[in-house]
């Protein structure tokens, strides 16, 4: 078998459809179902499974005791979360699925940025949940539900609505279109509404605005047809975008060092035009808080939902709690009981691609970029 030998790993470039001398280690405290393990097992019958039981999201001192007798160094595949192996433990890793959609938490590792061990996202898996969120949270603030839901509470009946703005005709401006906005996208687009995209590179032909990732079926934009306006940052369109009458931005662009405080003052000053709501379920730092803040304050944006915040977890007591027509949740918009599941499903098409001998993967990470 011809072998190409890298830093920290050893590829095959032939293919492999047994998967034999191929070990998958597991590193979650949710096992595998046994169907998955079969069928995976069907298609790679010498493909060697192990689990571990441990979270690799939540390490304390006792489960870093344990993390040290983890043998990773038969590994050729792994599932993970920022819990990976040094260069040196794991000689024969070739694949790191990762259970998130962004891997900005590894882009200093040197697992990561020393090495071509390929890393794979779960890029697609939070479509459907998050587009639920960010459209429940848009329509809960137009249609005043939670001056409402208070006056339930005290037992008050108060009309207070006597004219609102409904979602036809409305514009949605989506900064990131991966998957989660090509889901906003659909069910926006299911109500009545205007979308405009953006995206770092230029998507100018019907094949570069296609859907490469993995994609819940029955969801999303596969062919990237929902945006009425497709801008670009190689175009330097990211004011144009901001400046195109916004009734909502939906922030989902991964967390990089280009990307912290995209966000702030200038910004909200080019949003102040339409009084836009601002939506980020991506990563706190993207905006600038005290920036945020300032622009709820003073009215330049009519209102805003954060999923994620700067800092996070954010404080009890910190001014944006008391800031006006702000709705925050705990980074809950993500999860799903079918999160796991769709997780494996990445997982087996990429074993797959390994078996096939290919080393282009789903949802790989683009090293340069950091997504």
């Amino acid at each position: 078998m011809a072998l190409e030998r890298v830093l920290g790993g050893w590829w095959s470039s032939a293919a492999n459809p047994s998967l034999k001398g191929h070990q998958l280690l597991i590193v979650s405290p949710t096992a595998p179902a046994p169907e998955w393990v079969s069928k995976v097992k069907k298609a790679h019958r010498d493909l060697d499974v192990q689990h571990i039981d441990i979270n690799p999201w939540t390490i304390h001192a006792a489960a870093e005791a344990r993390t040290r007798d983890i043998d990773w160094s038969k590994a050729t595949v792994l599932l993970t979360g920022p819990l990976v192996p040094t260069i040196e433990q794991a000689p024969r890793l070739e694949l790191v699925q990762l259970q998130s959609a962004g891997a900005n938490y590894l882009l200093d590792n040197p697992l990561f940025k020393d090495t071509d061990v390929a890393f794979s996202t779960a890029n697609g898996v939070h479509g459907p949940q998050i587009a639920e969120w960010v459209i429940t949270t848009y329509l809960m603030h137009q249609h005043e539900l939670a001056l409402y839901l208070d006056q339930q509470k005290d037992g008050h009946w108060n009309r207070v609505t006597t004219a609102l703005q409904d979602a036809v005709g409305a514009r949605v401006g989506i900064l990131g279109y991966g998957s989660i906005g090509r889901q906003v996208a659909r069910v926006a687009k299911a109500l009545g509404m205007d979308v405009i995209a953006y995206t770092n590179g230029r998507r100018a032909t019907p094949e570069s605005r296609k859907d490469t990732g993995y994609i819940v079926p029955g969801t999303g934009d596969p062919d990237g047809i929902f945006p009425s306006k497709w801008l670009s940052g190689a175009d330097n369109q990211f004011e144009e975008f901001l400046s195109s009458d916004l009734d909502v931005l939906v922030v989902s662009v991964p967390l990089t060092a280009s990307t912290k405080g995209l966000i702030s003052g200038p910004e909200f000053k080019l949003l102040e035009k339409r009084k836009t709501f601002l939506s980020n379920i991506a990563r706190g730092p993207i905006v600038d808080t005290k920036a945020l803040i300032g622009a709820l304050e003073k009215g330049q944006i009519r209102g805003a939902a954060l999923d994620v915040t700067d800092p996070e977890p954010l404080p009890d007591g910190h001014p944006l709690w008391k800031a006006p027509n702000v709705f925050i949740t705990p980074h809950v918009s993500g999860v799903s009981n079918d999160y796991n599941t769709r997780v494996y499903d990445i997982l087996a098409l990429n074993l797959q691609r390994l078996a096939e001998g290919k080393k282009e993967f789903v949802n790989k990470v683009n090293k340069k970029e950091g997504y």
